[in-house]
């Protein structure tokens, strides 16, 4: 207990790795903050600056920069209602409206604190439960991840306001556009119309910009003499009876998140999905409206994807398998400083578990302190004139959108997706579930090939293998449940008319 105690410590009494650590998270956050700017980026690109660096250093600069740029996506999606991070798309839904009402100040200090809590009850389930949610990962078989993508489609229904159906139309098609390239297990291409440039299918980071970045700057020059929104930041910290009285919904959203980072191939993404759609079920009185600016909308998602950096490290340390694309690099990083990820790694190498553990609960205490600094700075940008707001979102968009791959072709799809988002907003669909329908396509179509490869092609068992387990029933029913609701609700709807 003692070894253990003092490989936890490590990385605070030791003046080079506290400051690698403080140092990753504020530019994590900062990195997260800009579109396009991931912070599966920031990791690959600082692995290859710590080749030559002893292995505690480099996992105490990757901690850092993962932990603050999860969390960073949110100032963007608050402010500009551009997501920095596909995480983030569901704390735009109502951070973005209460910033139109003068709130990004208590909207960003919500999130921070959120992210924060969120953080420590992953980091808390990593260090005490870690065997048993790996277990649980393990179980999950290819129709569960199946099951949970077409719940995550279904849910987007949510995210549409009161029509289910424009939502899943946005969902359908978005996974139909995820689908766009080179075909996963054969290598056929598919909905390319004999395009080499589609081979590679659609980037969804450069869609995400578009349909939030520009469509958003197109609708607001539709409104050119609306006066800029003065901003309340006389108080950022919230206030304790409103953290208390979150604190119910902030310990769900947060073990939403850490199940969901643990499955392998998910991450925060999904988990955000996930608790903003239980919250918009589960709360009776929000403060407003959800998708009109409730706390709520905000503690569900940011407690989410923060407690699923937790759950993320918990398959990579003890089956060495990653639990999203940021783990995975950082198993790449393991393999490069002579450290194999896995069950063997807990055994021979238990300091390296304590010290991660350590390390992550170092970044979530900086992430509190960075996050609610700077916030009166940010929130500048949300009073700018929209003469000088609308060019700033467009500018940010090319350069965001050019950073993933230096591409001019990124920046023609972006500024396409633009525009075609700004006509869906003008009719009434929302932009979030085509990009969420992207990020599951290919969940969808893979999962769904292997579920089927081993039920030997028969579709009799294939739905039979559905009862196998408490995981695949519970799922599955969770989803006949959210039909049944959507068409109960639609008929209320239309009796309510006639």
């Amino acid at each position: 207990m003692t070894d253990a105690l003092s490989y936890f410590l490590l990385s605070w009494t030791d003046p080079s790795l506290l400051a690698l650590t403080a140092a990753g998270t504020f530019a994590g956050i900062y990195i997260g903050a800009i579109p396009g700017l991931s912070v599966t980026m920031a990791v690959a690109i600082l692995i290859s600056f710590t080749f030559t660096w002893s292995v505690n250093p480099a996992l105490a600069l990757i901690a850092g920069v993962y932990t603050g740029g999860v969390y960073g996506g949110s100032r963007s999606a608050v402010l500009l209602n551009i997501p920095g991070a596909p995480a983030a798309i569901a704390t735009a839904l109502d951070g973005y409206p209460m910033a139109q009402r003068g709130e990004a100040g208590r909207a960003i200090g919500l999130a921070t604190v959120m992210s924060v809590i969120g953080g420590f009850i992953g980091i808390a389930a990593l260090a005490i439960a870690a065997p048993a949610i790996s277990d649980i990962a393990l179980a999950v078989a290819p129709r569960d991840y199946l099951l949970l993508a077409l719940l995550g489609l279904l849910l987007v229904g949510s995210l549409s306001g009161e029509s289910f159906a424009k939502g899943l139309f946005c969902g359908a098609l978005g996974v139909a556009l995820g689908l766009v390239g080179l075909d996963q297990m054969t290598a056929e291409p598919r909905f390319t119309f004999g395009t080499t440039a589609l081979m590679g299918g659609i980037p969804y980071v450069a869609a995400m910009i578009g349909f939030f970045g520009v469509s958003e700057a197109l609708v607001q020059l539709r409104r050119p003499d609306l006066p800029p929104i003065r901003q309340q930041v006389e108080r950022i910290v919230p206030p304790w009876a409103a953290v208390r009285r979150h604190a119910p919904l902030t310990l769900r959203s947060s073990l939403i998140g850490v199940v969901v980072g643990a499955l392998p191939g998910t991450g925060g993404d999904i988990a955000a999905l996930l608790a903003y759609d239980s919250a918009r079920r589960t709360v009776k009185a929000p403060t407003h409206p959800f998708g009109q600016g409730a706390e709520e909308g905000i503690v569900a998602p940011e407690s989410a994807n923060n407690a699923a950096v937790g759950g993320a490290y918990i398959p990579m340390l003890t089956l060495g398998i990653p639990g999203d694309a940021v783990t995975a690099v950082i198993i790449g990083a393991l393999f490069i400083h002579g450290l194999k990820p896995g069950p063997m790694l807990m055994v021979e190498t238990p300091h390296l578990f304590w010290f991660t553990v350590g390390n992550l609960t170092l970044a979530n205490i900086f992430l509190l302190v960075f996050g609610l600094s700077g916030i009166r700075v940010f929130a500048k940008l949300a009073e700018a004139p929209r003469a000088l707001l609308v060019p700033l979102i467009l500018v940010l968009s090319v350069v965001g959108t050019f950073a993933i791959q230096n591409s001019a072709t990124d920046v023609l799809w972006m500024l396409g997706f633009g525009v075609f988002g700004y006509f869906l907003r003008i009719y009434g669909f929302e932009v979030g579930p085509v990009v969420l329908g992207m990020i599951l396509g290919p969940l969808m179509d893979a999962s769904y090939r292997r579920a089927m490869i081993s039920a030997a092609d028969d579709p009799l068992e294939f739905v039979m293998g559905f009862g196998e387990s408490w995981i695949s029933g519970g799922l599955a029913a969770f989803c006949i449940a959210v039909l049944a609701q959507a068409g109960l609700k639609a008929l209320r709807r239309k009796r309510g008319r006639a």
